[in-house]
């Protein structure tokens, strides 16, 4: 076993310098694959001759003097189970899908293929993306590293369960309404949400309403920063970050800002432990220097925005014959959406949309739980049909879906665990466009989340 660092960038420049080998970084990520995944199910597909071929590759790449200019070098990673990766299955965890394999890669797996990381196949996904936790029909449900009797979450739960592991330094994923953010905060990781239209969006042929973004999974918000740059097209190492990067923003200074600190919903009842950990994340804030006040719950509901998410499902080609091979939550979730027209739900995620940002209002960013519970059990779900599954899932997606409608930059960072000792994760919440701005914000309270800090006045406001 190799004595690795946590970081995937750390772990690209002992590569780059040659200190180790991307084979040897290879094989010491295979061989935690091999002891965890059988357990906890992250990888659905799993190529490991490919994957020491790829990494033997680079190192002659390396001793040639190529290719040490990739941001992520010789790092493992894998691709979620709906996109496209050159030579393996694309299931999108559905048995309608379970014959289709791609001969090219997707946006994502063409820009990480770009910045040097070796593919070690495909990774879980809730089917066709729908649900915050994974169990589908066509392999066994995804499973908590922290507490394997509860879920990853999803629907990016194998790349946040392949990292949280340790079976992966990093791995990118996919967010329609909190599908980076909800795993991350579950697994105890950083998980971003761009804003709209701030990376390339891979999905147009069928999210015809703009709810979907591709974001990093990682340890750290340096780590996804430098892969959020990779997908917006910036795949080449840099010794100074390029300033108007996405890891450059990690290191720039935060002025003051006004934050506003949301710690209920109309959707679900917040567990005690998450709002202690919303209050520490405003305490070290306040600390930093910023101005929070309490803000009020969004009025908003999951019928608000399921007709908009149902249209996205609908929107994915199932042939008629395969469509019986659905499970009950995606087939019922297709057919509200079919109820809508593709403008209609445009139209709708629209006024939402409005609805959102009139509601966010003149703060420069939100605090809120990213999610309103720890990790559920394995068989919180057991026994409900198609829609009482889909309605006992959306509280989950209380603090995200939201964002999504309104195409706001959103970060989830780690604040803490639960008395159960599970992870409990906040998000920041940014203006439109404020990518870089979120990004330093969450590593500013990465930082100080990871300090013994005096408390401070927001404290006391907070429990008046």
């Amino acid at each position: 076993m190799l004595d690795l660092p946590e970081s995937a960038l750390d772990i690209a420049a002992l590569v780059r310098r040659r200190a180790l080998s991307a084979a040897e970084v290879t094989g010491h990520f295979l061989g935690v694959v091999g002891r965890r995944n059988p357990e906890l199910a992250a990888f659905v597909e799993l190529h490991e001759d490919a994957a020491m071929r790829a990494a033997r590759a680079l190192d002659a790449s390396l001793r040639r003097d190529e290719r040490s200019e990739l941001a992520f070098v010789g790092v493992p990673t894998g691709i979620k189970d709906h996109e496209a990766l050159r030579f393996h299955f694309m299931r999108g965890g559905s048995r309608a899908y379970r014959w289709v394999y791609a001969l090219t890669d997707g946006l994502v797996a063409s820009a990480c293929r770009r910045a040097g990381f070796v593919f070690f196949g495909k990774l879980a996904t809730s089917e066709l993306t729908i649900l915050p936790f994974i169990d589908t029909a066509l392999h066994r449900p995804t499973r908590n590293p922290h507490e394997p009797t509860t879920f990853a979450g999803g629907s990016s739960g194998g790349s946040a369960c392949a990292v949280a592991s340790g079976m992966l330094p990093i791995a990118p994923g996919s967010d329609g309404g909190g599908s980076i953010r909800i795993p991350a905060s579950f697994c105890g990781l950083v998980g971003i949400k761009a804003s709209r239209g701030a990376l390339p969006n891979p999905y147009g042929a069928v999210d015809r309403v703009g709810l979907s973004s591709i974001g990093p999974i990682a340890r750290s918000v340096r780590d996804a920063a430098a892969l959020m740059d990779v997908l917006a097209g910036r795949p080449d190492h840099a010794p100074t970050p390029l300033p108007e990067s996405f890891l450059a923003a990690c290191d720039e200074p935060v002025r003051a800002l006004r934050i506003r600190v949301l710690r209920k919903t109309p959707l679900a009842t917040v567990d005690p432990d998450v709002d202690a950990c919303v209050l520490r994340a405003a305490r070290r804030l306040e600390d930093l220097g910023h101005h929070l006040d309490e803000g009020e719950a969004f009025d908003g509901s999951i019928d608000d925005f399921l007709p908009v998410f149902g249209r996205l499902m609908a929107n994915a080609p199932v042939l008629p014959f395969t469509e019986r091979l659905l499970q009950p939550t995606t087939q019922w979730v297709r057919a509200h959406g079919r109820r809508f027209s593709n403008a209609e739900a445009l139209a709708l995620r629209e006024a939402l949309e409005r609805r959102v940002l009139d509601w966010f209002g003149d703060a420069d960013a939100w605090l809120t739980p990213t999610v309103p519970t720890t990790a559920p059990a394995l068989t919180a779900f057991a026994g409900l049909d198609g829609e009482a599954t889909l309605r006992a899932a959306a509280p989950i997606g209380a603090f995200t879906a939201a964002f999504n409608a309104s195409g706001q930059p959103a970060a989830s960072v780690p604040a803490g665990m639960s008395q159960g000792g599970l992870p409990i994760g906040v998000q920041l919440v940014g203006r439109p466009g404020a990518d870089r701005r979120v990004i330093s914000l969450a590593a500013a309270l990465e930082a100080a989340l990871g300090a013994d800090r005096l408390s401070s006045p927001f404290r006391e406001r907070a429990a008046s």
